[in-house]
């Protein structure tokens, strides 16, 4: 066994500091928590709200095909947005990942942490044609 261990070597140099880059952005809906804004961006991450972007009043149609425009997700805890989503997903229509998280399912720091692995690990071409609820379910350890 200890042979096996030689071919290894004990200590790995890092060749570049550690990046926080985030290969996804997110865009958050109107029904979105501003405490889940705010978390996202302490930790980094590229969040634009409806608010911001001055589409409160739009249909879910139309904001889904602007989330596109931005080549962004969307985030959603209007349960109403589902029904957008799964219309698109059965007619094979393209459009923008959409997670969504229940109000009373998945809390703030839940979702923070949840849409933080989405936003680090996805990339954009893994970003459509997705429907995705939070919470993701974690390994314990």
């Amino acid at each position: 066994m200890a042979d096996c261990l030689e071919e290894f070597p004990t200590t790995t140099a890092i060749t570049q500091p550690y990046s926080s880059k985030v290969s996804v952005a997110i865009y958050m809906d109107v029904h979105v928590p501003l405490a889940i804004t705010r978390g996202l961006r302490r930790r980094g991450i590229d969040v634009l709200t409806a608010q911001e972007d001055g589409t409160g009043e739009l249909s879910d149609p139309e904001l889904l095909d602007r989330v596109a425009q931005l080549n962004r997700i969307l985030f959603t805890r209007d349960r109403d947005f589902l029904a957008e989503t799964v219309r698109r997903l059965r007619a094979h229509e393209k459009f923008p990942t959409v997670i969504y998280a229940h109000q009373f399912e998945a809390s703030i720091g839940q979702c923070i942490n949840d849409l933080e692995i989405i936003a680090q690990a996805a990339t954009l071409e893994e970003t459509w044609n997705q429907l995705v609820f939070l919470p993701l379910n974690h390994m314990e350890t």
